[in-house]
Order: structure tokens, then sequence, then C-alpha cells
């Protein structure tokens, strides 16, 4: 092999093939002889000069060094090069052949996560969480649930549970893949909510229940459901606002029996499915009750085609609201309703919620005779402008607000009447419950 370039070769070969004597490295004489090397020879001086070689013969032999040395220099070079190109090929190609990844080793903790951390609260809620399937004589649906105690109880949506009124089939799943027939302890259209009930079953993980008046706009959230009927299905987001008037289910009316829901608002995706789903804070402990969606609008005006699918405005029935119906659909299998004794005129476009002026189709007055309004003074055609100093824009809010309280909450009114305001101080009344 040559030397590489740069390195350094081996000595230059004085003797040729059938030379007399040793190689080049052959002992020396003390007197410049070689040893061995017939008498008369030239004299041979180890340390002269190149230029001081004699004869055709050693210019022959320079010439044949330089030409070994530079023959080396090039074929170094040149392996040099080709080896560059290919380590440079393998860098980047690998080595031929068989394929080895480089993957890292298994966490140590076994997949364990914080308990604050969106993996840790679903590790720890998704035991306490159900998949509804319900049939009916005439439609099906897939909804969410959770359980409320260890006798069984699961907590709901009414438009989940709905279709079986009549004689149809709910079956609850839980995480674990157990599936149970459930039958249904009461509902309440007006709460959008129903508590189901399983039995035989053991091991049931009750989720536990915060507070929603600690909620906070920005707090993390995390919501578990079966959208699109993919169970145990977990996103996260926060809480994008509080108290939001909207409609989560139920029939057209009034008022009285419409389920407008004093609702937190979230951007976790929420979807078809996720109904009656918790949503749980950052410590799990269950804030709201996954409840409504807003869609995309399509551009048709007409809301039935939206389009479906999470565009970020997800919407949940605070707890303490949630826990309250529970608890009487549970005891007495009926929710009670807070009422103020008076029939809105919805079709009002000022600012505020007005009374109505005549008696409604059927006879009902627009002042319930008797009732918490007409105890405290208002009249027909007052306008409702406000409750305990928050604003009131339409009936929408009006009833939100009422339906967030309970019966016999003190409440103080802003009223407007011919041109003055004035201040109305009332006791909520129950009203009937909701079939």
């Amino acid at each position: 092999m040559p030397p590489a370039a740069g390195g350094q070769g081996g000595p230059p070969h004085f003797g040729g093939p059938g030379a007399p004597g040793p190689g080049p490295y052959a002992t020396a004489g003390p007197y410049g002889h070689p040893q061995g090397a017939p008498q008369g020879a030239p004299r041979y001086d180890p340390w002269a000069p190149a230029h001081a070689a004699h004869g055709a013969g050693a210019r022959e032999r320079r010439k044949g060094r330089w030409a070994t040395l530079v023959g080396a220099l090039v074929i170094a070079l040149v392996a040099g090069g080709i080896g560059g190109a290919i380590g440079s090929y393998i860098e980047r190609n690998g080595t031929p052949g068989h394929v080895e990844l480089d993957q890292s080793a298994a966490d140590d903790g076994g997949g364990k996560r914080p308990p604050g951390s969106v993996a840790g609260i679903a590790r720890s809620a998704l035991p306490g969480v159900v998949t509804l399937r319900v049939s009916g004589a005439a439609e099906q649906s897939t909804g969410t649930g959770f359980v409320l105690d260890k006798r069984g109880h699961i907590l709901t949506n009414n438009h989940v549970v709905q279709p079986a009124e009549d004689g149809g089939e709910i079956t609850v799943t839980f995480s674990g893949g157990e599936s149970k027939t459930a039958e249904v302890v009461g509902g309440d259209a007006g709460y959008d909510l129903a508590v189901v009930r399983v039995k035989g079953v053991s091991g049931l993980k009750p989720l536990r229940l915060g507070n929603s008046r600690s909620v906070a706009v920005g707090d993390p959230v995390v919501a578990i459901g079966a959208p699109y009927d993919l169970p145990n299905t977990v996103t996260s987001g926060i809480i994008s606002a509080k108290e939001r008037p909207i409609t989560a289910g139920g029939g057209e009316g009034d008022g009285s029996d419409v389920s407008y829901v004093n609702a937190l608002q979230t951007d976790a995706p929420i979807n078809p499915g996720n109904s009656g789903g918790p949503l749980l804070d950052a410590k799990g402990r269950v804030i709201g009750i996954n409840s409504a969606i807003r869609g995309a609008d399509n551009g048709s005006g007409d809301p039935q085609t939206e389009q479906g699918g999470s565009i970020g405005l997800g919407f949940a029935i605070p707890v303490n609201k949630g826990a309250e119906v529970a608890e009487q659909l549970i005891n007495t299998g009926k929710a009670t309703h807070p009422v103020i004794g008076v029939t809105l005129n919805m079709q009002y476009t000022g600012d505020g919620a007005q009374v109505g002026t005549t008696a409604a189709e059927g006879g009902t007055e627009p002042v319930t005779p008797g009732g918490p309004a007409d105890t405290a003074g208002i009249e027909p055609g007052d306008v409702i402008t406000g409750v305990d100093g928050e604003a009131v824009h339409n009936g929408e809010e009006l009833i939100v607000k009422i339906r967030s309280r309970s019966p016999g909450d003190d409440l103080s009114l802003t009223v407007e009447r011919d041109g003055e305001e004035l201040t109305v101080d009332l006791t909520l009344g129950e009203g009937e419950p909701a079939d």
C-alpha cells in the first residue's frame, strides 16, 4: 500500500534484483564500505548530498525515487477523495443492508403523568365516564354521562335519553368495555338534565364535583365524551366565557319550559356525542356538563342545516345547577323551577325583557295573580333591564338569570316604566316541574 498523503514512506531501496550483498539497511563497516562489498568498489558515503552521487545509474535511481513519490502522492489524493465521497454518502444515506433506527427507551415511570396534567386528569376521570347508546321507536342517539355515586346513578343530558321515552332502551358502556342496561330515574327538559341508573355493577368510580362559582375565564379544562360515537375521547382547552345564555335543548314556548342555560363557554373541542359528558378543571373535578355547540354558519340562515363539528364554541351547564337538579331528580323524580310569575313578550325588540301587555293564548295573564312579581308590584308592559345590578338585554337573558337561581332566592330587579327607572325586590317562587 502507498503511504497516505502527508504520511512517511519507507527508505529508498539501494539494491536491485540480483544485487550482491544485503539490502539497503545492511550494517556499514567502520570505514564507509558496506560489509561484504568487493574491494576496489567506489567509496559509499551515506551522508553525501543527492547531487554528490556519481554516474548515470545514480541519476536514474533518483528519477525512479521521484516517480515513486509522485505516484504515491497522486494515489493518496485520489484515495482520500474517494474515501471522503464514500463517507459523505454513508452519512447521508446510511450503510446499505440492515437498517436500525435510534429510538428512546420506554419511560421508567410506566407512562404515569403528573395528576394536574391533561394525561393525569384523563387517567383519573375516565373510569367514571360512560357512553350512552339510546334507541327508541323513531330515533337513536349517542351521548355521554358520568357516575355520581356508588349506587349507579349517572348524570347526562335530557336530550340524550329522550328517544327512550316511549319504551326505548338505554345501554351504558364503561371505559373498560363493560355494558349494562340503564333505566331513567328522572329528566327535566327545562334544564336539559337527566339521571339514569345501572344496577349490578361493582367498583363504580364517581367523579368529584367542583364548584362552578369558582371558575374563572382562562382556567384550563378537559372534556371527555364520545364524539361521533368514539368513546373515551379526551380534549382540552380553557374557559372562554361565563354566563352565556344558550338554548341547550327542550321545546319552544313562552320561556317557562325552554332549556335556557347560563352556560360556561369553552374552546375544548366538543362535538355531537359529547352531550352529557363532564367538563373538568385542573384538579379533575367536574365543573360543567357539556351540552351544546355552536356550529359553523353555512350561509343558509337555517340553524338546522349549519355545519356540524367543533369550531371552538362549546357550552356546558354549570355543575352547581347540575348537582341541584340531579339531587331533585334522584329524590323525587322531578326538578323545581324558580319563577317570578310573569309572561314575557319574546318578540320585543327593545333593550331589556318586556312583560306581556295582554293575556297570552290560553288565558295566561301577563302577571300571575298572587305570584312573586304581582306581590312586588310588577305591572304588564314593564321592561326589566337588570337583575342584581347586571344588565339584561332581552327575554332570553332574563330567563337564564332566573333559571340559574333557586326558589326562595331574593332578587333585585331594575325596571323601566313610562320612562322612569324603578328598583323592585322580590323572592323567587317555585314553578311547576317540567314534564
